[in-house]
């Protein structure tokens, strides 16, 4: 299996075949990555679009400087940062539906479990600052490690490493504390 790098440079010599690859191993997660960030499907869906559009007219100028993945979500939170700066209206009140994800024949009372959790989980990211939330995607959905996250957001390692661990913190106290709650 051809590396991320090395399909791309193919793709810069007019393989698209090498694109299309690249593009079906980080479609999905660039995809979650963004929609969790904005918490809509249009803005998602807009972002998406004009960083998959970035990464085909800079394909001649594409050095593998730093791994593929980094370089495309550094790209995107390009993007989504100027998508932002555009559209001064973006709020962060959710349009995402987080039962869509949910999987069919599943036991009633775990899947009823699942589905709560992941109402928690979306409500705890929609309170996180959208610094925290950033780092925390780009861990958790592009699976990036804390060099490649401070890359793509510009900041050094341990600001990085800060943001990711008071998101954790927060998120786990956020989802926490429906459940301390309901056992008192």
């Amino acid at each position: 299996m051809p590396e991320d790098s090395a399909l791309m440079l193919r793709y810069a010599d007019g393989d698209v075949a090498a694109f299309e690859t690249l593009y079906r191993r980080h479609n999905d997660s660039l995809y979650r990555y963004l929609l969790r960030l904005s918490g809509h499907r249009d803005t998602a869906e807009d972002v998406f679009q004009e960083a998959w559009g970035k990464i085909v007219k800079a394909r001649r100028q594409y050095r593998p400087t730093a791994k593929f993945s980094t370089y495309l979500y550094r790209v995107a939170h390009n993007c989504f940062i100027d998508y932002l700066r555009r559209n001064k209206r973006h709020t962060h009140t959710s349009d995402v539906d987080p039962d869509t994800q949910s999987g069919a024949g599943n036991e009633p009372d775990a899947e009823t479990e699942r589905s709560l959790a992941r109402r928690r989980l979306e409500a705890a990211l929609a309170t996180l600052p959208d610094e925290q939330r950033d780092v925390f995607l780009l861990h958790e959905e592009a699976h990036l490690n804390l060099a490649q996250i401070a890359e793509v957001t510009g900041v050094n390692r341990e600001t990085a490493k800060s943001r990711l661990r008071y998101a954790v913190n927060k998120l786990r106290a956020a989802i926490d504390e429906p459940q301390a709650r309901e056992a008192s």
